[in-house]
């Protein structure tokens, strides 16, 4: 009988020498049985820190916590604090099996922490899988983080989507260049023109911190002076950050740079580099290959190591302000950073906003300016056009256009080009005396008045009617919203100079620069280009088409647009010319004349303190349908000083305009509510908003209810 048909009874022992050859083999090849993949079913859990905190990529106030995880063996050495994992969550507790939790959809999410036993006490779902080895989160971003989400009623996940870019594996697989090794410490430069500027960067490169508020005089070497400061940064050893409001600026900067200290000493961190090229930057600023980082609101975050010095510039600009929740501002980022690493901090602007004067107000930081005589030498010079000269010209009711204006344009067109600023469409005015131009505000919290009506005046804010005002400054009796046409302006000046090109810039198409030859260079606010040799003269027309828009910032951001288009026309010693059509008396129009923006600022800051207006107080807006607005109002638990303004009806978003953050779909009717906390109450403000929004996330309220701190838009 062969060995195939032995005795089925017989046992391992009376088999033949053949057959157990044959079965130790099979079992020296049998497999150990695989857990399953992503469930990790039968798996053996790591030996050391066997449960992973993982913060799930949810989003949503009611789950901005973290969760805990098991970590199985498999992917013990790749589990490590700052990686990328995914994870099944939303199974509940009757989806147990083998002591495992199980079900549950794949969703990302960052791993935090690592530790040996976890506070719940039922069963832990299994990691899913590790996306990468690569550490992209340490505790040094994951605390800025967090900070942003408190200050502005936000979700860490939320945070966390606008800090840490989406993965490239093919990026993340190059490495990165080695660091070099500190440049030497630059020169001051222009600086000298500021009377600490020299100080200021010797701080820098001895490895200081310290803090200045920089008011920059008109001219394009701002690029170059902030170049110095982040270069003398990197000579003493540390890193530095500076974020600009768009793509030209960024270039300038990047130039500028380069034109310093060479290729490779900085990254550049835009959204129109490309997912690739911006993963490949910013994973080389992650791995300290790069000391160095500019770009626009992107960059706030960047991970730069041994952060030295945070710089912003021009933090007026809207760009600064997130679009997606929560919605912060680069300022208030990088002014935390420069709070929790104890590094420099500089805030950079020809102009200057009411949050820069209280940073100096308050002893926080520094002014870094120039003296008189070198703003005099460096500005150019500005002449006014107000009602009572329209009303004498009779070019300009003709052509829409004041007499003095065409009279600098042409002597301009002589020598070089001149530039023409116009204000977008879309700006809606605000009411004003008659008699004196001063804004209407509410006698109860001081918020501007609107017509609803023929003879129906309400606030803006409370939504309070408003009989039988008057004008506190001159007691006038009457309102006008005025705006100056601005719409032909181009083709008027066509037909005025026809031998003379224009060139336009605008939303549409933004020019760089233009050359230094005759010609006339129409622009909208912020997209006015460079010219070679500087514009021999500038008009701003349509004054108050700024001056008037409903917004509490109207005044300052006219002063700004202003400032920045003046600030690219000739010293008035080489014959810069600039004309602003506007009301002489006005406060931002005599800044300007007198090239006063810090001493504006600082009265609009006194006066803000009076009024209880931001940022001498916190601010936040409640925007939704309704009755969704009156429920939140109802079930949150505000401080004690809290003051509720409103709710009042938001204009109608019309169909087929682009919708903003916040604002109601095309059609709908949606109201917003304003809370205001004096100073010292902001924390509270912002925990009493994020908790109310939680609870009523977590009972499954369908209704958008928008919360926004520090809304840029409060009318």
């Amino acid at each position: 009988m062969s060995s195939e048909n032995g005795q089925p009874d017989g046992d391992a022992e009376s088999a033949p020498p053949e057959q157990l050859a044959l079965i130790r083999e099979s079992v020296r090849k049998a497999r150990a049985p695989r857990a399953k993949p992503r469930t990790w079913r039968g798996a053996a859990l790591a030996k050391e820190l066997p449960v992973a905190r993982v913060l799930v990529d949810k989003g949503v106030l009611h789950l901005d916590r973290y969760f805990d995880y098991a970590v199985p063996e498999d992917l013990d050495a790749d589990a490590q604090p700052g990686v990328r994992v995914r994870v099944r969550f939303g199974a509940g507790r009757h989806r147990v099996r083998e002591g495992r939790r199980e079900g549950g959809g794949l969703i990302d999410g960052f791993l935090v922490e690592r530790l040996a036993e976890s506070d719940y006490s039922g069963p832990l779902a299994a990691l899913a899988q590790v996306v990468s080895p690569e550490r992209v989160l340490d505790e040094e971003l994951l605390g800025l983080a967090r900070a942003v989400a408190d200050r502005y009623a936000g979700s860490l996940a939320d945070v966390l989507q606008l800090a840490v870019p989406p993965r490239n594996a093919r990026a993340e697989q190059r490495p990165s260049p080695a660091p070099l090794p500190p440049p030497p410490a630059p020169g001051p430069g222009s600086w000298d023109r500021y009377e600490q500027g020299p100080g200021f960067l010797a701080s820098l490169a001895s490895g200081g911190s310290p803090r200045a508020v920089w008011n920059a005089l008109p001219g394009p070497e701002w690029s170059g002076e902030l170049a110095r400061a982040v270069a003398a940064t990197l000579a003493s050893g540390r890193g530095a950050l500076a974020v600009l409001p768009d793509g030209r600026s960024v270039a300038r900067l990047d130039a500028a740079l380069t034109g310093l200290l060479g290729e490779g000493r900085h990254a550049v961190l835009t959204a129109d580099a490309g997912p690739e090229k911006r993963y490949a930057q910013w994973l080389a600023v992650r791995r300290g290959s790069v000391r160095a980082v500019i770009g626009t609101r992107a960059a706030m975050f960047a991970p730069v190591r041994d952060l030295g010095l945070v710089a912003v510039w021009d933090d007026g600009d809207d760009s600064h302000s997130e679009q997606h929740a929560p919605q912060p501002h680069s300022r208030e980022v990088l002014l935390l950073r420069a709070a929790q690493d104890g590094c420099g901090f500089l805030l950079g602007s020809r102009d200057c906003t009411v949050e820069a004067a209280q940073l100096v107000e308050t002893g926080w930081a520094r002014p870094l300016v120039a003296g008189r005589e070198r703003v005099r030498a460096a500005a150019p010079l500005v002449r006014t056009v107000g009602d009572g000269d329209l009303a004498r010209d009779e070019a300009a009711r003709a052509a829409r256009l004041p007499s003095l204006a065409w009279q600098a344009a042409r002597e301009g067109l002589r020598h070089g080009p001149v530039l023409v600023q116009v204000p977008r469409r879309g700006y809606v005015p605000r009411m004003a005396c008659a008699r004196c131009r001063e804004p209407a505000r509410c006698r109860h919290c001081s918020g501007p008045l609107q017509a609803q009506g023929t003879d129906d005046l309400r606030c803006a804010w409370c939504g309070r009617g408003e009989t039988g005002w008057h004008c506190p400054e001159c007691g006038g009796f009457r309102l006008r919203a005025q705006v100056v046409g601005a719409r032909r302006t181009a083709e008027e000046l066509g037909r005025a100079f026809p031998a003379v090109p224009v060139r336009t810039s605008g939303r549409e198409h933004v020019l760089d620069t233009v050359p230094g030859t005759p010609a006339l260079v129409v622009s909208t606010p912020g997209a006015e280009p460079e010219a070679e040799g500087g514009y021999a003269a500038a008009l701003l027309l349509d004054g108050w088409a700024m001056l008037s828009r409903p917004d509490l910032r109207a005044g300052e951001d006219a002063l700004r647009r202003w400032i920045a288009a003046a600030a690219l026309v000739r010293p008035q010693q080489a014959g810069g010319t600039v004309v602003v059509v506007a009301e002489p008396t006005l406060r931002p129009v005599q800044a300007l004349v007198r090239w006063d923006p810090v001493g504006h600022a600082v009265r609009e800051l006194a006066e803000r303190g009076e009024l209880g207006f931001p940022p001498v107080s916190r601010m936040a807006a409640v925007s939704g349908p309704g009755e969704a607005v009156a429920g939140f109002l109802s079930a949150v638990a505000l401080p004690a000083q809290a003051e509720i303004l409103g709710p009042v009806p938001l204009p109608v978003t019309p169909a087929g305009r682009p919708r903003r953050p916040g604002a109601p779909p095309p059609g709908e009717q949606w109201d917003r509510a304003l809370i205001r906390v004096p100073p010292g109450n902001g924390a509270a403000l912002t925990a009493a908003l994020k908790s109310a929004q939680a609870a009523r996330m977590a009972r499954g309220g369908n209704t958008p209810v928008w919360v926004r701190v520090d809304p840029l838009d409060i009318g």
